[in-house]
């Protein structure tokens, strides 16, 4: 069998920054099995695959290396730019997955695609896990939870770049992954965002953790509309918008391979 593949670096407009995702369009869905095997062989933040169930509507599926995730931005993005890029005519796609139910996306004149994600806000922890603390050089000034991950508030851009994080303490969190993050004077928040326990260690740029950060900053802050900055080793840029029950992420992509695997 051979499939078609693309791979894409989202939440950026140059390649070897923002975060890689493989996207693989299927008739129907290939097993469990192979497709964790693909995805493990493809060996990039998460794989995508995507069956088309409508005119513009596709369920899709994200797979890190080690385990089926139940929400992944950065490649929904990535597969949005894939299917606006082989369809020119294409102008609004609808994304379905059990988790996170329908996810609409718009291609915009400026070249960014606009996702509307679930509002995911975080809550404020009153017992804050020892993992967390001990896996953290800096004392976070408030920690907050959702279905996702754990956010950890630092005083500053500086810490959320500096601080050093205990992998193997970050991991028994498990299921639920780590966010660091801080107001900034340059855009509105920064992140960064670990995950040994279902992708690896640190993610270049996370869409679904956005889904919780923006709405929490947008209350700190005053302000719906936020510019955001992920502030990993390759980095990406992210506009969110929050609006009642959704969060719209928007970013940029650029292709970085295509191409024909063999299975």
């Amino acid at each position: 069998m051979k499939l078609n593949i693309w791979q894409v670096d989202a939440f950026t407009n140059t390649v070897f920054s923002g975060n890689y995702a493989a996207v693989i369009i299927l008739d129907s869905w290939l097993t469990d099995t192979v497709m964790q095997n693909i995805a493990s062989e493809n060996n990039v933040s998460e794989t995508a695959f995507l069956v088309k169930t409508n005119d513009a509507t596709y369920a899709i599926r994200w797979f890190s290396p080690l385990k089926e995730i139940d929400f992944c931005g950065h490649a929904t993005l990535a597969a949005a730019f894939v299917l606006y890029r082989n369809h020119k005519a294409l102008e609004r796609l609808t994304f379905t997955a059990p988790a996170v139910g329908s996810l609409g996306l718009v291609k915009q004149a400026n070249g960014f695609i606009e996702m509307a994600f679930p509002n995911r806000q975080p809550a404020l922890v009153e017992s804050v896990p020892a993992p967390l603390l001990e896996g953290l050089s800096i004392k976070p000034v408030a920690v907050l939870k959702n279905t996702q991950a754990y956010f950890a508030v630092l005083a500053s851009r500086a810490e959320v770049e500096n601080v050093a994080v205990d992998l193997a303490k970050v991991k028994l969190l498990a299921p639920l992954d780590l966010v660091v993050t801080a107001a900034d004077s340059e855009v509105d928040f920064v992140s960064r965002y670990f995950w040994p326990a279902n992708g690896g260690d640190e993610d270049p740029v996370t869409g679904s953790a956005h889904a919780g950060l923006a709405p929490y900053w947008a209350d700190q802050l005053g302000k719906a509309e936020l510019k955001a900055l992920q502030v990993s080793k390759r980095g990406g840029q992210l506009q969110c918008r929050v609006v009642g029950d959704k969060v719209n992420v928007a970013g940029q992509a650029v292709l970085y391979m295509e191409g024909v695997i063999n299975i």
